[in-house]
């Protein structure tokens, strides 16, 4: 009987081992897959855009992309229209009106605007329309930025960027921001 009992014990403590063991190989190999999907830049950066009641009013989407940042744009209760839409140089959205964000995102100091020979700013986009029932579902490629901490422009500096849409649209040559009106939603990068 005693003989019946150990050779049980043995039995289990054997398959219990074996259990153990392919538990700690699969294991392993998610750390590998973790560790390779951050050395191919493939992260996301989620942004949430406030407006000045404090309601989220849109959330963007950043993924570092062969030409910048590609920015999956998608919102609500915003005015509809054209609006500008850009980086702002300091990681923080205060209210009444979001002027912590200080201006555009411009670390080579260039001026402001698509259409003006000595710029655009880094931080400097396409305007973005707003459809009547006031929502927006767009793509954007900001393509003078970078995901990729340490790199010139990146979009982690040690204050930090914002994004913001702006209440007109950007004309992209007055300076210093392509009088695109107040600024109506915000969102700190990597917050």
């Amino acid at each position: 009987m005693k003989r019946w009992m150990f050779l049980m014990l043995i039995i289990a403590l054997v398959g219990v081992l074996a259990a153990c063991s392919g538990n700690n190989e699969e294991y392993q190999g998610d750390e590998e897959e973790t560790e390779s999907f951050g050395e191919t830049g493939d992260s996301e950066v989620i942004v949430d855009l406030m407006d000045t009641n404090e309601e989220q009013v849109a959330k963007a989407t950043l993924t570092e992309g062969e030409s910048g940042v590609d920015i999956a744009l998608e919102g609500e209760n915003l005015p509809p229209g054209e609006h500008g839409f850009h980086f702002h140089e300091t990681g923080s959205c205060e209210l009444p009106d979001f002027e912590s964000a200080g201006g555009h995102y411009n670390p080579t100091d260039a001026n402001h605007g698509m259409n003006d020979p000595d710029g655009p700013h880094a931080g400097d986009m396409e305007n973005i329309e707003v459809d009547e029932d006031g929502t927006v579902d767009t793509e954007v490629t900001a393509d003078m930025v970078t995901l990729e901490e340490g790199e010139d422009n990146t979009l982690f500096t040690e204050e930090g960027t914002a994004l913001m849409i702006h209440s007109e649209a950007d004309d992209y040559e007055s300076q210093p921001s392509g009088d695109a009106g107040d600024r109506i939603a915000c969102g700190v990068v990597g917050e």
